[in-house]
């Protein structure tokens, strides 16, 4: 697989079927080379992958991340491996742990220890039998990866790592930790507008459901974030720090400082300036489209 530099992760359980295969179409025609997309509440990601895979001709469809606590690892494993043979090597798996408020909250299923849980699984799935006609090559897997332990584990046991809601400097920590072969996925969450308090206030209103999950937090102040950082829905150094807002130019330069600072792959997620969640902002994937 050529994963290619650029790609654009979003939502799209907003939209219907149709129109999301709309907009994967678009997303290849601008020259994107993957999309990725969540699983939380919505649509089963591997279904939906299978869709928009039928629907497009050479866009990677990943998935940003996929939970281990949704499905045993045989069964990730047969799936994998089925979708990437019917597309011809273009679905990139991205799993991840995932949250405990999600997993026991949610689903009322029992969190583990994260690193122990997801090396479990790893190994579980490259034991398990799958007697169908396999893909022409591996399927590439990358995992949600933000602490150094984790990201150990996606050096020595996957193709990389996709780090979700971080900084630059995070990039750069997560490539000494990988070294230079592995794969490393950043996400970028980008906001095309140039009024200070504008932006930051829709930056706030997109890390509203992100704040309370423990995960993030723990790895925020890896960064360099305190406590303080995230009340009051997050302050301007918080949004500064994991957004890239502003004009055309300097989204550029965010997104630039991420592959300076050693990613291989970084997936743009914009937010809309309209401020409604899954409306997707086409001003910015074309002002930076490859």
């Amino acid at each position: 697989m050529q994963l290619g530099k650029l790609g654009v992760w979003y939502f799209l359980d907003g939209q219907p079927a149709a129109q999301a295969a709309i907009m994967a179409q678009r997303i290849e025609q601008l020259g994107y080379s993957a999309l990725w997309i969540p699983e939380t509440v919505g649509r089963h990601p591997f279904v939906h992958a299978g869709w928009l895979l039928s629907q497009t001709e050479r866009l990677v469809l990943a998935t940003g991340i996929a939970s281990i606590y949704h499905r045993e690892p045989g069964v990730t494993l047969a799936a994998q491996n089925t979708l990437a043979e019917q597309s011809g090597n273009r679905f990139l798996l991205g799993l991840g742990v995932s949250h405990k408020p999600m997993v026991e909250g949610v689903r009322g299923l029992k969190y583990g220890p994260p690193v122990a849980s997801m090396r479990d699984y790893l190994a579980k799935m490259d034991a398990s039998p799958y007697s169908s006609i396999a893909p022409s090559e591996k399927p590439p897997r990358v995992i949600a990866a933000l602490g150094p332990k984790m990201l150990e584990l996606a050096r020595d046991a996957c193709t990389g790592a996709h780090p979700y809601f971080t900084s630059p400097d995070h990039t750069a920590m997560a490539r000494e930790v990988l070294g230079d072969g592995p794969w490393l996925c950043v996400e970028q969450k980008v906001i095309l507008e140039t009024d200070a308090t504008k932006a930051r206030n829709l930056g706030r209103g997109a890390a509203q459901v992100y704040l309370g999950l423990p995960n993030y937090r723990n790895n925020w102040k890896r960064m360099g974030l305190k406590d303080s950082d995230f009340d009051n829905g997050g302050s301007d150094r918080f949004v500064d720090t994991t957004f890239a807002w502003g004009d055309e130019k300097a989204i550029a330069a965010r997104v630039k400082a991420h592959f300076d600072a050693g990613a291989s792959h970084v997936c743009i997620q914009p937010i809309n300036p309209n401020g409604k969640f899954g409306d997707l902002d086409w001003r910015v994937l074309e002002a930076l489209a490859p």
